[in-house]
């Protein structure tokens, strides 16, 4: 269970000191971002402080602190219009569980900025600038479950040290509580953002010069029909970028901007793990990055500005022009009763548009059982459509007659002389019509014509 913890004053330190891996999830702030006079080292007093974490293999753990440092930020005048502050938290994934870290006791010597302590550094710290995050005597408390265990924590953040030698792995023992303490974790480059600056991230087609919500891009398989993940970051970045405007009071009189009042984005990267990405569209990747390539697929990439960490998502779907669309099997029906159009869950209809009696339909070669009752999807120029129709709509309900039965062609004329007997086993279509008589009929025989048994024989 994570248990947040803000170091707010003398007494929660006090009560910190007396427990000493008890205070989960520690923060740093410094003072507040409204004064606008010169900062002195004294109006950063309060620290918080912070980092998060990903999942590994058995006795692994990923440590990826998420830091957000802004920097002090400056009028014309001089004058300070927003105070530096550090925030963040850690945590850790092991054996699939998540954990906060701890930090020991409240002396705040235990987060440093530069190797200087963050309520001394902090003043010194200006947006734009690069930064290295020290925080020590950090520990996680894995459960006494995990007691003896010994695990190696790493960082799939390049920047993520540990301890005072910068090793890129540390590995210990936890104790008879499966804690781990006494860490110290290191976060270098770490850019402070400018807090004033609220511009978000765009993207942009460089082919258009139009705003981009989503992308295409094209690609081509080898000769074995595979793809590697390692050339689809570049496809995308060959076709869109990511660019924010930075704070400028240098607009035109018709409200537009200079081209140097923008600034490109470069951290570029995908929203998440490329392989969950694929994997999600039952894309499997192999050991080396290489994966078999369908058509289409479609990921996400996240560009991230280094002015004030905003972020934006951008999907991008693929086509893999030596690679043929597959076509999926269909067979034309002809739709007996009036219907709608469902989507996947067989509840919700797909739109208004209704599937109209005697008009024929391309449908996927078999039913589907949604619920208790079976569907075809509909097929549309050899592809899945994602709607459906009740097949009791096409195929129709086998039901046996209680009683002998006329085939009407209208509520008082017959339409032929059949009489159906008793125990016979005729197919009806769909749902009854009602007509002027008031009764219930059922459609049937795999016709145009008007042939109807009343419900009540069944």
């Amino acid at each position: 269970m994570k248990k947040n913890l803000r170091i707010v004053s003398a007494a929660a330190a006090a009560l910190l000191a007396v427990a000493p891996v008890a205070a989960s999830a520690v923060s740093v702030n410094a003072a507040d971002s409204t004064a606008t006079t010169t900062a002195n080292a004294t109006d950063y007093t309060n620290i918080n402080l912070g980092g998060t974490t990903v999942s590994n293999t058995e006795n692994q753990v990923d440590v990826t602190p998420s830091i957000v440092l802004n920097g002090n930020v400056k009028n014309t005048a001089g004058n300070l219009i927003s105070k530096a502050t550090l925030s963040g938290s850690i945590s850790a994934t092991f054996g699939g569980k998540s954990y906060t870290a701890n930090l020991r006791g409240t002396d705040q010597n235990n987060v440093l900025i530069n190797g200087r302590t963050a309520k001394d550094e902090l003043s010194n710290v200006n947006a734009g600038s690069s930064n290295t995050i020290t925080i020590k005597n950090v520990g996680f408390n894995f459960g006494p479950e995990n007691k003896g265990k010994k695990i190696t924590l790493v960082s799939s953040n390049s920047k993520v040290t540990f301890g005072s030698d910068n090793a890129k792995t540390v590995t210990v023992s936890l104790d008879q509580n499966g804690t781990a303490k006494d860490l110290t974790v290191n976060i270098s480059d770490v850019t402070a953002f400018n807090a004033t600056n609220t511009n978000g991230v765009v993207f942009y087609n460089v082919t258009t010069g139009t705003q981009a919500h989503a992308g295409n891009a094209m690609v081509l398989a080898n000769t074995q029909g595979q793809l590697n993940t390692a050339a689809l970051l570049p496809a995308i970045e060959s076709n869109y970028v990511a660019v924010q405007r930075v704070d400028s009071d240098s607009a035109n009189g018709n409200g537009t901007y200079n081209f140097a009042d923008f600034k490109h984005v470069n951290n570029i990267e995908f929203a998440t793990a490329i392989k969950d990405q694929l994997k999600a569209q039952n894309i499997d990747v192999g050991p080396q990055g290489f994966f078999k390539a369908p058509h289409t697929f479609t990921v996400k990439v996240k560009a991230t500005s280094s002015i004030n960490g905003k972020s934006e998502e951008l999907p991008v779907t693929f086509t893999v022009a030596n690679v043929a669309d597959p076509v999926v099997p269909s067979q034309p029906k002809t739709i007996m009763h009036n219907a709608y159009y469902y989507k996947e869950d067989g509840t919700t209809r797909a739109n208004n548009d209704k599937a109209k009696r005697y008009e024929s339909v391309n449908v996927a070669m078999s039913t589907k059982k949604i619920g208790n009752k079976d569907f075809y999807e509909v097929i549309k120029d050899g592809k899945a459509t994602g709607m459906y129709i009740n097949a009791d709509n096409i195929d129709g309900t086998k039901r046996t007659l209680k009683h002998n039965a006329y085939v009407y062609k209208t509520s008082k004329k017959r339409a032929n002389k059949v009489v159906l007997k008793k125990g016979d086993t005729v197919v009806t279509y769909g749902g009854t019509y009602t007509f002027k008589n008031g009764k219930q009929y059922y459609k049937i025989y795999n016709n145009t014509e008007k042939t109807y048994v009343k419900a009540s024989n069944f």
